[in-house]
């Protein structure tokens, strides 16, 4: 059975960066996204979830070692806790979004108290609401994102892409309000009743 630190592909003096570093790279290798509905899907899925595994028994194993920016401590309702960091730097949970771990990911930005929030923190819990179909929360956190830093790409593209898709989703709504009215109805009837004469018949008497 291999250790955690065979399962990331490190030595066990590795240190806490090193630590990181790996599975940051392995998390990006089999991502959710790279495999999603292809024949490889199942089995990546299988190996992120060895990856994770194996990423929270050395932190949790080696606490001293990653206090400067992850401390987990008991939360109810999570499955590795929670995070008590500077908040400036979030690659690690970057990494875990782009793995899929959307619960963990929910979890921690959801431990850091509100007035240690940047724009980055919500442009990454809008892209948490994005995933999971919450469209009107995720259009919110990125609008707050954007407004905080309008001269971030990554922020002011997001912003817009979901402006547009919203825009769109209300001008289908709008035309399907709309449907089939009585003009539209008498409009077809006169045109079949003209093509009708046309060929010697007559479907509305009276016209």
């Amino acid at each position: 059975m291999k250790t955690p630190y065979q399962i990331l592909g490190i030595p066990e003096q590795a240190d806490a960066q090193t630590v990181k570093n790996a599975y940051r790279e392995l998390a990006r290798k089999f991502s959710g996204e790279n495999y999603s509905a292809g024949p490889l899907d199942e089995i990546a899925q299988t190996r992120m979830k060895e990856i994770d595994q194996a990423y929270d028994a050395i932190v949790q194993a080696r606490p001293a070692d990653f206090q400067a920016d992850t401390n987990y401590g008991k939360a109810s309702g999570s499955r590795t806790g929670t995070y008590a960091r500077d908040y400036s730097d979030l690659d690690d949970i970057r990494a875990k979004l782009q793995a899929g771990r959307l619960d963990d990911v929910q979890i921690l930005l959801d431990g850091i108290p509100p007035s240690k929030r940047k724009a980055e923190w919500y442009f990454l819990k809008g892209t948490v609401h994005h995933r999971r179909g919450w469209l009107e929360e995720a259009f919110n956190n990125y609008s707050k994102a954007y407004n905080m830093e309008p001269g971030n790409p990554e922020y002011r593209n997001a912003y817009n892409n979901l402006s547009a898709s919203r825009q769109g989703a209300h001008r289908q709504r709008r035309r399907a309000k709309r449907g089939c009215t009585g003009c539209d109805i008498c409009t077809a009837l006169i045109c079949a009743d003209f093509c009708c004469e046309c060929m010697g018949s007559d479907l509305i008497r009276c016209c």
